[in-house]
């Protein structure tokens, strides 16, 4: 599975945020501290996976680039658009205010954060402006779950001038101290690991303190992720990073979880003893079914001179590492792209393979596989149409054997394939139906002349589109802006 398996941001009153069409049926309210096993992101409490998809380019009450967050409910029958909700900064109890450029919904993840039985939203807003930390210092906050959904919300942390707390790529949960409570990770300084030891109380406020991890380097973290990388049982975080203004130099670290919270980052190596280039992106999960979480990370962006020197560059890369007792081996990497066997395609200059990369077990064989999203592909003479690959898990790691892709031309797909949809641009897996294969969900924040769309497939255990299993949506559906709102640009984790 991905991200925190294991367990995995001033206050605001508390009041129901209304549905857009039907409210949430009721359900039974699990006790405090229940033992009862809980899906990360089972807002409701149903038993199904809710699905959360961002829109932080949006434009609400008139502010461009306000952003906001749909929300789509599962059920015995995969997600069911009739129950939905929109949040927003002007959506009651929800903290701020819609404000121009604020990007609600920059970065999502998802874990009971006060342990209450319901799973919870975090929200980054990225460029918000807060009196305490002023310009674009970015804030963190939570709309809490219940038995109606999503209800209620609180400021969980905010940043200084610049920092951009919450930012794309700068989010995620997991229990680091291995006290049982979720704690939430974010960035300050673009490269200092800063995380709030839960559990959170519901005016946002935790007794478990606050770590921050500094980096001795002028690095830029690109993309979080948490699971047990080393098998002690207690969270690990990996990054992405670059340092610091050169964009080229990429690589991929990990801070060892402990009692005492993070420890300092460790750098993966490759087999030369260099470390491990890079990537923009990455997730974690036990691919190969060992116990140990491996990472996976997306290299999308090719075109630079360390491509002379990076094996399956062209095109973009989706690179496996295996996890271990002494944590990822990167001589062991294994690196994928559209020239590998069994990928579909070929590997072309600006395809943005690895985009997005996410893991969970589609097939129901037991070993998780990793989704990625091509969003610069072309489909025949259509540029930048763009494409979905599924790659499989088996016992020994990730393989192209088998990969199947879909597209917009892909038959039960609604829609058209059409110049810039940048199908992929986000990619999300988790099962909405609840018959233990992860359905497969992407965005294309480019259709509809960029006012983006999220299709939804059920699978199967030999197809990744399965017919009249198939939801989509967009603005139309949700009731929102549709100019220039970018539907799609990231789902929650």
């Amino acid at each position: 599975m991905s991200k925190r398996r294991l367990g995995r941001t001033a206050a605001a009153a508390v009041a129901v945020v209304a549905a857009v069409t039907t409210p949430m049926a009721a359900h039974a309210w699990p006790a405090a501290g229940s033992t009862t096993a809980k899906l990360h992101d089972d807002f409701n409490g149903d038993g199904y996976r809710d699905l959360a998809v961002a829109a932080p380019s949006a434009t609400v009450d008139g502010r461009k680039g306000a952003g906001y967050v749909a929300v789509v409910y599962g059920s015995e029958n995969g997600l069911n658009v009739t129950t939905r909700q929109v949040l927003t900064q002007s959506t009651a109890s929800v903290p701020g205010s819609p404000e121009t450029d604020d990007a609600f919904g920059s970065a999502l993840t998802t874990a009971d954060l006060d342990r209450d039985g319901f799973a919870d939203l975090v929200v980054g807003v990225g460029r918000e402006d807060t009196a305490e930390g002023g310009a674009e210092s970015g804030l963190v906050e939570v709309v809490w779950g219940g038995p109606k959904g999503l209800t209620g919300g609180a400021v969980l942390a905010t940043g200084k001038a610049y920092d951009g707390l919450g930012g794309q790529g700068r989010l995620t949960v997991g229990d680091v101290n291995g006290d049982g409570a979720e704690d939430l990770v974010t960035v300050e300084n673009q490269f200092d690991l800063r995380v709030l030891n839960g559990p959170f109380r519901r005016d946002g406020a935790t007794d478990g303190g606050e770590q921050i991890v500094r980096d001795e380097f002028d690095s830029r973290v690109l993309d979080l992720a948490a699971g047990d990388v080393n098998g002690d049982g207690i969270t690990d975080v990996a990054a992405t990073e670059n340092d610091g203004d050169e964009f080229d130099a990429r690589r991929v670290v990990y801070w060892p979880g402990g009692r005492q919270g993070l420890s300092p980052y460790v750098t993966v190596r490759g087999g030369d003893g260099h470390r491990l280039q890079g990537g923009e992106n990455l997730d974690l999960g036990d691919i190969d079914g060992d116990g140990y979480d491996d990472i996976v990370v997306g290299r999308a962006v090719d075109g630079y001179d360390s491509d002379l020197d990076t094996p399956a560059a062209r095109g973009g890369r989706v690179t496996w590492i295996p996890g271990g007792a002494d944590g990822p081996d990167g001589t062991a990497a294994v690196h994928l792209n559209q020239d590998s066997p069994g990928v579909p395609g070929s590997a072309e200059a600006g395809d943005g393979f690895g985009t997005d990369v996410r893991i969970a077990d589609a097939d129901g064989d037991g070993h998780p596989d990793v989704v990625t999203g091509l969003p610069g592909e072309d489909l025949g003479s259509v540029p930048a149409a763009g494409a979905v690959v599924l790659l499989h898990g088996t016992a020994s790691g990730l393989t192209g054997t088998g990969a199947r892709a879909v597209t917009q031309d892909t038959p039960d797909v609604p829609g058209a394939a059409e110049r810039n949809d940048a199908f992929g641009r986000a990619v999300h897996l988790a099962d909405a139906n609840g018959d233990g294969l992860a359905d497969l969900a992407a965005g294309a924040p480019g259709e509809n002349s960029g006012a983006g769309f999220v299709w939804s497939f059920r699978s199967g255990p030999t197809t990744v589109v399965s017919p009249n299993g198939t939801t989509a949506f967009g603005n139309t559906l949700l009731g929102t802006t549709a100019t220039g709102a970018r539907l799609g640009t990231g789902f929650a984790y």
